[in-house]
């Protein structure tokens, strides 16, 4: 019997939730894969298949499982290629998506800013892997970013060219390194331009530019990516549905 408990100060369910997701971040149930039968489960971890089922429903209400009528519970694969670039109107007006270009400018062994450090739980003088890029549609640059990544997790992104790092970074996370990103959180803010953000987006220094700060997760909520993209503020737009 697979059932080993996490912590009993949690219900069952959750123990059994926190199994899910211990799979998953290590790769023995893939994105848009099956994950086994409830009746499968229930063998596995020797419980009641109400508590599977329970467990299960929870993280399909967390949108990191999602079910397929007749064809079982799968693996929900993020789709974050267009979500930061709700943020900025250089997008056709028909609403398709266009993936924007990329250049690494920087690929280097660092130390990281305070706030990175906090963000991806480094301890003192830890050092991190920090990519620097700019992402361009058609032709123009419109966003400069400064990506900092654990060395532990991304030992692998140490000695790969940066010529091979396409423009979407979270399925080379994947390919590579073998880290899924699940979720994110994003900070918005306003600030001055300094000299380098200004060259690169070719505004005058100090004028307004938009600040996204993204904190990536895995599916067991571990930091994976701390990274901060900076666009100028009059291409920005915010927009929210509220129900």
């Amino acid at each position: 019997m697979a059932f080993i408990k996490r912590d009993e100060r949690l219900p069952l369910y959750r123990q059994v939730r926190e199994e899910i997701l211990e799979k998953i971040s290590q790769g023995a149930w893939l994105p848009d894969s099956a994950i086994p039968t409830e009746a499968e489960l229930t063998k596995q971890y020797g419980v009641a298949i109400g508590t599977i089922r329970k467990a299960v429903d929870t993280l399909v209400n967390d949108g990191l499982l999602y079910r397929s009528q007749g064809r079982g519970t799968f693996v929900r694969r993020p789709d974050f290629n267009t979500s930061l670039f709700r943020f900025f109107r250089q997008q056709p007006a028909d609403g398709s998506f266009i993936v924007p270009e990329s250049l690494i400018l920087l690929k280097a062994l660092q130390m990281p800013p305070e706030e990175a450090s906090i963000a991806l739980n480094l301890q003192a003088n830890q050092l991190a892997i920090h990519l620097k890029r700019l992402r361009f549609l058609k032709g123009v640059v419109v966003l400069t970013e400064d990506i900092w990544l654990p060395e532990m997790l991304f030992a692998n992104l140490v000695d790969i060219d940066s010529n091979e790092i396409g423009s979407l970074l979270y399925p080379f996370y994947e390919k590579h390194c073998g880290l899924l990103v699940a979720s994110a959180t994003e900070t918005l803010t306003i600030e001055c331009a300094d000299a380098d953000t200004a060259s690169a987006l070719k505004i005058d220094t100090g004028y307004p530019v938009a600040v996204i700060e993204r904190l990536a997760l895995g599916f067991d909520k571990t930091p994976i990516e701390y990274r901060v993209s900076r666009g100028s503020a009059d291409t920005f737009r915010y927009q929210v549905e509220i129900n």
